[in-house]
């Protein structure tokens, strides 16, 4: 069986910068555990990064969200914690500019995964959208959840987003 771990957006301004919030901190033991447990077993691992410039306040996500953050080149940008201790030359790492990332579709629509696991931040936003590509990318592959592994600021968002997923036929594991 060939398995994939998506780490979606485990970023500083997502946990502890300029969008931080406590949940976030508290995935950091979990997500490394996961990511540790899949590099260890040789199955593969992609990272997504949120990636804005400065200009990003006069975009249209700006405007309805005026907090400038995940600007390349800054430290808000980078992996956060014992995360980015994992991350290697040899992980693929997908920048994107809106909540899902098309080069994650892309590159999923021609392989052969039979599972893919995601976690990451935030569940209502970034998460589910990326469930949703790689649903959509690779249908008949088994599309996992760790709740245990992604929040929200918001939690009653976090699981409405959940239940979406769920009703995606994204099996969501380890919910509360």
């Amino acid at each position: 069986m060939k398995k994939l771990l998506i780490v979606v957006d485990y970023q500083k301004d997502f946990v502890s910068g300029s969008l931080g919030f406590a949940k976030a901190v508290e995935l950091e033991d979990s997500i490394y555990q996961k990511i540790k447990d899949y590099k260890d077993r040789n199955d593969d691992v992609i990272f997504t990064f949120d990636t804005h410039g400065h200009e990003y306040l006069n975009t249209k996500e700006g405007k309805k969200l005026p907090v400038e953050h995940c600007v390349k080149g800054e430290d808000g940008w980078s992996l956060y914690g014992k995360v980015a201790e994992l991350y290697s030359e040899e992980d693929l790492g997908f920048e994107k500019s809106a909540f899902g990332s098309l080069k994650l579709a892309d590159y999923l629509r021609d392989k052969d995964y039979d599972f893919i696991e995601i976690v990451g931040v935030v569940s209502n936003i970034c998460v589910i959208s990326n469930a949703v590509i790689a649903k959509t990318a690779l249908p008949e592959a088994d599309i996992v959840l760790d709740a245990s592994c992604t929040a929200s600021a918001d939690e009653e968002l976090h699981e409405k987003a959940l239940d979406v997923m769920e009703g995606l036929q994204i099996e969501v594991t380890n919910r509360k």
